[in-house]
């Protein structure tokens, strides 16, 4: 299951990049990412690293609102490989976030 985990980040980050660099996403490719992210928050973040995945998460998200689109050339880029890497990570940090919450509320 480790390595599920595992392959799972690497072919999302893969596709996110992958896709941001060339073209839009489709509906298919935002499924596969929130499908990764999902198996991604249930099998790769431990509970020392929470902190530390909610954090960069947080980070991404609200990168992914800056006004990247005035940098010329690469700014149009750069703005879907980061909402490509946004889906991506998203529904792992809800999941990670969910598990925290309900850890901390059981003790």
């Amino acid at each position: 299951m480790e390595k599920l985990g595992s392959w799972s980040f690497i072919i999302g980050l893969a596709i996110a990049v992958l896709v941001g660099l060339f073209t839009e996403a489709s509906g298919i490719i935002v499924t596969i990412l929130v499908i990764l992210g999902v198996i991604v928050g249930f099998l790769n973040v431990t509970g020392k690293e929470v902190s530390n995945f909610l954090i960069a998460s947080v980070a991404l998200m609200l990168a992914g609102g800056a006004k990247l689109d005035m940098i010329p050339v690469v700014g149009g880029i750069l703005i879907r490989v980061l909402a490509n890497v946004v889906v991506f990570v998203a529904p792992a940090a809800i999941i990670v976030a969910i598990k925290a919450i309900y850890e901390l509320a059981s003790n």
